[in-house]
């Protein structure tokens, strides 16, 4: 049985990503676009427009063209915005790369994605030096805020604009390549075309009969990464689509995010649980006014029905959840949110339009019916084109019919609402990262002392999943070496934070590691009072 979208499908427009994101810059040319929620800094819609066109005129002018490359190594930014649209509009692909990651790891994607230019800050400029000369393909280095040591990302908006950049295939030309470790572990790029990125934004804009609409009335708050694609596509360029106001903030304070809202105004925010878990329970929330805030719609990761309500209850407004993947580009799901109570809260709604969804045993591959319990598959215009350099995992994750496995375990009732369940793929999501759990036991198997490990998820109230690991060492091996070990080499999400030791880790008859053993016994133990004797947790 194939579920279809309650709604009818949308038209999507042949058009590059910058062209749609910015379809209002002319009529809202005087009106703020983006605010600086640290400084207050302000650009407005004709002047994001102007410097769009200027930094893809820098760009050409330095070779830089169709297909090529250009990496953004920051962290949020007003001027985020338009290193990533003058490179779209210079007929080029954007890498968005996470800020904490270490140098080994920003090497490996810049290599992998062959990216000609990086555009960073001044805090991360020392990492994306020595990434870059470890990747050996970056030609230059910017820094949006002007550090000494590399080119400021300035100069490039010196040159004229580019009035019409080179001609775009929306259906086949890639704009976006964000990684992700997928179903399969392991980070890969995947490959989002303009009219990927295009058809979502159309899909969300298709939505307004059931759902809240972002419109130039509004003011949306920019905590969630640019990197990620939930915070490119869903707030970055779609509410630029809409005309609205984005409050851009580097990272989360609770403090400053709290007054950020109150003296902003702001109406409306796209969150994570984590965000909502402090929304919901700490006591300085309560030292603000928020009463401009109408709505929140949480994503990233499954949000919790009793933490949603809390949130309502305590703010006053709208909650809701989406659903998607970077492999969606994201959002293939969204609860209907204009009133208070009309989406059950554990539900993320029915899929949208023109979206397929299917509900596979995973087992057998059987197709499912209402309130059967299976995979979800997708198939629609905002399915990827695949994953860079990866044919064979491309294929294990698209079949031939066009449906994207999620790996995710769902149901879906008979109107076509569904609910997420579990998962089937082993990833960790951290705060709504991805963690695989396959990067983090090669790595620790380098450890002189470890024989053998395997990494789980274990619940958490705060974060919804952090990384353990199951280690069998030798005797002299504390867990405190083996949290070290890995926090020295990795990123802060992909941090070891439990630790328990085992004499033997669970394999089958093939040798592959029974990680639902463990997380069974993991679970098991939190239900309890005690914990294990040889375990430790990060505090």
């Amino acid at each position: 049985m194939i579920f279809q979208s309650p709604y009818p499908d949308v038209t999507i427009p042949d058009s590059s990503v910058t062209n749609f994101a910015l379809q209002r810059s002319t009529e809202f040319s005087e009106k703020t676009a983006l605010i600086d929620g640290s400084s207050g800094a302000t650009i407005s819609y004709g002047e994001l427009s102007s410097s769009i066109r200027k930094a893809a005129s820098g760009l050409a002018s330095r070779g830089f063209g169709k297909g090529d490359v250009l990496a953004i190594y920051s962290p949020n930014c007003i001027a985020y915005p338009i290193a990533f649209h003058g490179a779209a509009y210079a007929g080029g692909v954007v890498t968005t790369v996470n800020p904490q990651y270490t140098p080994k790891e920003l090497a490996s994607q810049l290599k992998d994605s062959q990216a000609q230019f990086l555009v960073t800050t001044s805090m991360f400029l020392k990492n994306a030096q020595q990434a870059a000369a470890e990747a050996g393909n970056i030609q230059e280095i910017f820094t949006f805020d002007n550090a000494p040591g590399a080119t400021p990302f300035s100069v490039l908006l010196e040159a004229p604009e580019l009035e019409i950049g080179p001609a775009i295939d929306s259906a086949t030309d890639l704009v976006a390549l964000p990684y992700s470790s997928g179903t399969t572990g392991g980070s890969k790029g995947v490959m989002l075309t303009h009219r990927n990125l295009v058809a979502n934004m159309a899909q969300l804009a298709g939505l307004e009969s059931q759902c809240r609409p972002i419109t130039e009335e509004d003011k949306l708050i920019a905590v969630l990464p640019f990197f990620h694609i939930y915070g490119l596509l869903v707030i970055m360029n779609y509410a630029l689509s809409c005309g609205a106001a984005i409050v851009v903030l580097g990272r989360f304070d609770l403090e400053e995010f709290l007054g950020v809202i109150q003296d902003q105004r702001v109406t409306f925010a796209h969150l994570v649980p984590p965000i909502l878990l402090a929304l919901a329970k700490h006591p300085l929330v309560d030292a603000y006014d928020l009463s401009s805030l109408q709505g929140i719609v949480s994503g990233a990761a499954p949000l919790g029905k009793d933490l949603a309500q809390a949130v309502e209850d305590r703010l006053g407004c709208i909650v809701a959840q989406g659903y998607g993947l970077t492999e969606t580009s994201p959002v293939t799901h969204q609860a209907p949110n204009q009133r208070r109570g009309q989406t059950p809260h554990h539900l993320i709604g029915p899929c949208l339009p023109n979206t397929e969804v299917k509900i596979v045993d995973v087992g057998t591959g059987e197709e499912l019916g209402p309130e059967e319990q299976g995979e979800i598959w997708i198939r629609g215009p905002q399915v990827m084109a695949g994953y860079l350099n990866r044919p064979e995992a491309t294929m294990a994750t698209i079949d031939e019919d066009g449906w994207l496995h999620t790996g995710d375990i769902g149901i879906t009732d008979a109107n076509g609402y569904c609910r997420i369940v579990d998962r089937v793929k082993e990833l960790i999501k951290f705060k709504g990262f991805q963690v695989a759990p396959a990067e983090l036991e090669a790595l620790l198997l380098t450890h002189p002392k470890i024989r053998d490990v395997a990494v789980v998820r274990s619940p958490d109230e705060e974060a919804g999943e952090v990384p353990k690991a199951f280690v069998v060492g030798d005797d002299t091996l504390s867990p405190e070496e083996v949290m070290s070990f890995v926090a020295n080499n990795v990123a802060p999400h992909k941090k070891i934070r439990r630790v328990e030791f085992l004499d033997e880790i669970p394999k089958s008859a093939a040798g592959k590691i029974l990680r639902r053993i463990l997380i069974e016994r993991e679970e098991a133990a939190l239900r309890g009072t005690d914990q294990p004797a040889n375990q430790v947790t990060e505090e």
